[in-house]
C-alpha cells in the first residue's frame, strides 16, 4: 500500500494532456466517478472509446483492451490513475477503495 500511495506517482508520473477520445479513467471512471462530480474528466487514449476529456496515458499500452475483459481491473487501474494525476480528495478516496479492494 505504500507502494501505491507514495511511489506510484513518482514511478509512473502522468500530467493530463489533450482533450481527446477514450476511456474514462480516474475520478471519471467508476467506482469515484459515483462519489466525485466533476466537469473535468480524464480518459486513456483509445480510438473506440466514448468519452471525451484530457488524455492520461495508461500504465501499459494494452490497458484499454484489456479491460474489456475484466471490470475489477477497470476499477482497480483507474483507482491507481487517480493516485497518478488526482487532487488529494480524490487520492484519498482511491486509497481506501483501494484498501478495500487489495485487503479482503
Amino acid at each position: 500500500m505504500d507502494l501505491l500511495e507514495y511511489g506510484i506517482p513518482f514511478i509512473f508520473p502522468q500530467q493530463p494532456g489533450n482533450v481527446v477520445r477514450g476511456i474514462p479513467t480516474g475520478h471519471s471512471a467508476p467506482p469515484l466517478n459515483k462519489e466525485i462530480i466533476s466537469k473535468q474528466d480524464y480518459v486513456w487514449p483509445y480510438a473506440k472509446g466514448h468519452a471525451r476529456g484530457q488524455s492520461v496515458l495508461p500504465l501499459y499500452y494494452t490497458v484499454p483492451q484489456a479491460i474489456d475483459l475484466d471490470k475489477q481491473l477497470y476499477e482497480m487501474l483507474a483507482l491507481i490513475d487517480a493516485l497518478r494525476v488526482g487532487r488529494v480528495r480524490e487520492k484519498n478516496l482511491a486509497l481506501v477503495m483501494l484498501k478495500q479492494r487489495i485487503l479482503l
